[in-house]
């Protein structure tokens, strides 16, 4: 598996989303873990989750829990994985809400660190602003989480430029990942990946794939990935994925599955080379 870096970390080109393991249609823990283990086994050392990765108030840090119950079994070496966790989102009654209060994200972070069952997290992210909490009062939670040393490195997830920026001034070199929403139906966050790459963070794409329940349709849906998967003989999944690695080596995918078969499906495509041609193409708007 290709390396890239987040921060002083290396990790595998394509991570590993493992949200659709804990929230509705999960499927059961053995299933679960099989699949995290066949992620680890493709050479995935990245893989991102959440406190609010689980069905409603009953089961707290499902998704947390389970990583770290998974990496406990695996037989091999797991010293190199990169955990990326994420506070700031709640779950009552199974809705999703916010809280980017700094006591909030204190309590939260001191929570995934039990549950992952680590002395510090290795990447921990703000899962969403707030708009009831100033942005640099979240942001500067953070970086006492960092002079705690309870983080390690920190990220921000679904940022525009400016909160990227502002994070960027508070945090300095601790800021090493931007995670926002991009795949071929939603292109809509270029400009953060642009101001990645000025800033030398890493960008994670969440839902590279279109989201759960919909990553299957994407050939359908985008015919210049049907066509450039036909002509490669892989899927389109696989052929979407390796466009982003194209885009730009600031980006390390992280796309999401329930079936060890797809995870399999998608580590691959670290290794899939495109053309410039169908580069062109996959990168048009229209495709």
């Amino acid at each position: 598996m290709p390396a890239r870096r987040i921060g002083r970390v290396e990790v595998s080109a394509i991570g590993f989303g493992a949200m659709p393991l804990s929230v509705r249609g999960r499927p059961d823990e053995r299933q679960a873990i099989t699949t995290l283990h066949t992620a680890l086994d493709a050479g995935i050392t990245l893989i991102d989750t959440a406190d609010a990765y689980h069905l409603d108030a009953g089961d707290p840090g499902h998704n947390e829990t389970l990583i770290a119950k998974a990496l406990a079994a695996y037989g091999g070496d797991t010293s190199d994985v990169l955990v990326a966790t994420k506070g700031g989102h709640t779950r009552p009654d199974g809705d999703w809400a916010l809280d980017g209060s700094p006591e909030h994200l204190r309590r939260a972070a001191d929570a995934s660190l039990r549950r992952l069952g680590v002395e510090a997290i290795g990447l921990y992210q703000y899962h969403r602003p707030d708009p009831a909490v100033p942005y640099a009062e979240s942001v500067g939670a953070l970086k006492e989480l960092c002079d705690a040393g309870k983080v390690r490195a920190v990220g921000v997830s679904n940022a525009d430029p400016e909160q990227i920026r502002l994070a960027h001034g508070i945090l300095g070199e601790r800021l090493v990942a931007v995670q926002n929403q991009f795949s071929p139906s939603f292109r809509g966050s270029l400009p953060e990946l642009e101001l990645c790459e000025r800033l030398g963070l890493a960008f994670l794409p969440w839902s590279p794939l279109g989201g759960m329940g919909e990553a299957g349709a994407l050939g359908s849906r985008h015919r210049a990935f049907h066509e450039v998967a036909a002509e490669l003989g892989v899927s389109p999944q696989r052929v979407c994925l390796a466009w982003m690695l194209a885009l730009s080596p600031r980006v390390v995918p992280i796309p999401g599955a329930r079936r060890a078969d797809n995870v399999r499906d998608c580590a691959l495509a670290a290794g899939l080379t495109l053309t410039p041609a169908q580069l062109t193409r996959l990168t048009a708007a229209d495709a």
